[in-house]
């Protein structure tokens, strides 16, 4: 049988066209959101490196180069002179190359990278499709999930480093995303890509003058660049608090270019500080669906909007929104922590905890999950014991029934009025007004946090946060009950606590200002007010310690413990006060006598107590303690009084570090 030899070369043809296509299908470029293979490589040392050992870190870079080649090394040597210039532990470059190893050698002993360069013998360069046009950089991040892919030199370099330098934004390096930025402008002067992530990296240093100078420049130029600057500039407007201006530039910009993200996002922003939920919540559907922008902000404008859905109570639609946002950029903690308070808030406490758990496995440093993890860790222990949820149950029935019956727990005045009861503290509610923080959660975690600094010192008994969180649902309460100063009070009545915390955290574009009220229960009075500008997450926890001792130092100034000496042998007296009264080691007490008394035209004048010895508490129990004399004008005997003495460290305000 004769086969007709066209068709024969035909046929061939068209089956070696199908097996290169297979072939590129199989070793081409990686796609975002593709897992990367995985592989074993030996660097110049003998060394062996396996793909699983990123796992855990937060961006690995792996740059694929010919070492015979200048064009092909650069972007290499930009990414390690960066990297020597800006310490990045989380941060992993290798550089992978199939060259001669004399040659690999050679380019590695006049760089002296200071990161490994892996022999590439087993076709690895294949599967990551870096064999035609090199360099090719990959960019992975949690889970090894392809982030970004570049192929080829020159100019796509210029991308790759502008890229890169976006993705430091919500990764918490501005310093490296401006120096990456600042390597993109020098090879390409006119990059406004580069110039905008430098003028977002001196926004989140908070140098906003510095970020407005960048876009200022930029809205200057008479090109395409000129939007990117406007869009700059609404967004610093927003931040120094000129709502009216930064809304008429984000419309200019929304006109102009109505498919870039930022500005339709700060139209949002802007809209809801303003009460208007509902064209807030176009502006941010709008901004969610437009195809240009940086990464980073396309995430923003998904978080934003899932916050919207959220505080609606549209929780599964507001999940997928987050969802969205971590595909964007698995960097930016907020809408995985976000999630998770979707979670709290259904009392699916697992699923919360799960979510807490990712965003503090990018930022174990992250206060605002730390708190909330554990809450759920505790509610979790709660219901899975149950003798305890019993007691808890039984508890929150007895005060949700004595509430009702506006009763308070009353006890018989006590015959020994000087001696101190324990002080009992209960935060009711702090409410969140103005603006939708970028981070849900913010009042439960100050609420929470301030509870346990409070609680650890010894000095304040704190009411459980699930105690009255189940109270309030119990009860029904919502934030405009709990506005009234009055409902607050029966609260604490309800509670026993002496003091009841209460007060709202107000949103505006440029911070967060807590204002907080402590109110006595007895007097109705106000304790104390603190007023105080959140300055950022990342020193929350110092921030929140410095308002315990501000709070520990008003209960010390306002409610200094009481008692007596009820025995004294040598130079050690027993008191009558104890650990449940908040005594700790350490705590100091004057001894004290009643002033002179004189009459004057019938009446008995007193003058003020006199200080005759100081004791300090070396050994506690329940409600007794001991202290050493540390000085004495007489002998002290039973029955002298005995007032708490401020300690320094709480006075100054000072963090104690003994």
């Amino acid at each position: 049988m004769r086969v007709n030899r066209p068709i024969l070369l035909g046929c061939f043809t068209v089956c070696i066209a199908i097996g290169l296509c297979l072939a590129g299908n199989a070793f081409g470029r990686l796609e975002s959101g593709q897992k990367a293979p995985a592989f074993h490589l030996i660097d110049l040392d003998g060394r062996s490196h396996a793909l699983s050992e990123i796992d855990g870190r937060r961006m690995t870079i792996l740059y694929f180069f010919d070492a015979t080649s200048e064009a092909s090394q650069g972007g290499l040597l930009v990414l390690d002179r960066l990297l020597r210039q800006y310490d990045d532990r989380l941060l992993t470059v290798w550089g992978v190359s199939r060259s001669d190893q004399d040659a690999v050698r050679r380019f590695n002993r006049n760089a002296r990278l200071q990161f490994p360069v892996l022999l590439d013998e087993k076709q690895v360069s294949r599967q990551y499709g870096a064999t035609t046009v090199l360099p090719v950089v990959c960019v992975l991040g949690p889970g090894r999930e392809v982030l970004e892919y570049f192929q080829g030199g020159g100019a796509t370099i210029e991308v790759m480093l502008t890229r890169l330098a976006e993705r430091q934004i919500h990764r918490d390096q501005p310093q490296l995303a401006d120096a990456m930025a600042e390597a993109a402008i020098q090879r390409d002067p006119a990059n406004a890509d580069a110039q905008a992530v430098r003028g977002y990296a001196a926004l989140a240093r908070g140098e906003t003058d510095e970020a407005q100078k960048m876009f200022d420049q930029l809205a200057a130029r008479d090109d395409d660049a000129a939007v990117i600057g406007q869009e700059g500039q609404a967004v610093v407007l927003a931040r120094k608090g000129q709502t009216d201006q930064a809304l008429a530039m984000a419309e200019t910009v929304t006109r102009k270019a109505p498919q870039r993200v930022v500005a339709h996002k700060v139209k949002g922003d802007l809209l809801i500080a303003k009460g208007d939920r509902a064209a807030a919540a176009t502006a941010y559907q709008a901004a969610a669906a437009q195809p240009e922008g940086a990464p980073f902000q396309k995430a923003e404008a998904f978080n934003q909007l899932g916050r919207l859905y959220a505080a609606q109570g549209q929780f599964d639609e507001a999940r997928k929104l987050f969802d969205n946002a971590v595909a964007m950029d698995p960097y930016y903690l907020e809408p995985t922590s976000n999630k998770g308070v979707t979670y709290e808030k259904q009392g699916l406490w697992d699923k919360a905890l799960t979510e807490y758990r990712k965003t503090l496995a990018m930022d174990q440093s992250d206060t605002i999950a730390a708190v909330l993890a554990r809450k759920a860790e505790q509610i979790i222990a709660l219901q899975q014991d149950n003798a305890r949820n019993q007691r808890m149950d039984k508890l929150v029935g007895d005060l949700v029934e004595r509430y009702r019956r506006q009763q308070t727990q009353k006890t018989d005045r006590p015959e020994d009025q000087w001696t101190s009861r324990p002080l009992i503290l209960s935060f009711v509610d702090i409410q969140e007004r103005g603006g939708l923080a970028s981070r849900d959660g913010l009042s439960i975690v100050l609420a929470t946090r301030l509870g346990e600094l409070l609680a650890e010192s010894g000095r304040v008994q704190v009411v459980e946060r699930v105690v009255m969180e189940r109270l309030l649902s119990e009860l029904n309460l919502g934030s405009s009950e709990l506005a009234d100063p009055e409902t607050a009070l029966q609260l604490g009545r309800l509670l026993a606590a002496k003091l009841i915390g209460t007060g709202s955290l107000l949103y505006t574009p440029d911070s967060t200002l807590l204002h907080l009220r402590l109110v006595d229960t007895e007097t109705s009075a106000i304790a104390k007010t603190i007023a105080h500008r959140l300055t950022g997450q990342t020193d929350l926890e110092r921030q929140l310690f410095d308002l315990n001792r501000d709070i520990l130092r008003m209960v010390m100034e306002r409610y200094p413990l009481q008692g007596y000496i009820v025995e004294m042998e040598n130079r050690e007296a027993m008191i009558n006060l104890g650990q449940n009264q908040g005594v700790t080691v350490g705590s100091a007490f004057a001894v004290v006598e009643p002033g002179a008394e004189r009459t004057y035209r019938g009446r008995v004048l007193r003058g003020a107590m006199k200080t005759v010895g100081r004791l300090e508490v070396v050994r506690v129990e329940p409600d007794l303690s001991y202290a050493r004399v540390v000085a004495q004008d007489r002998p002290l005997v039973m029955d002298d009084q005995i007032r708490e003495i401020m300690p320094a460290a709480v006075a100054s305000g000072g963090r104690d570090e003994s």
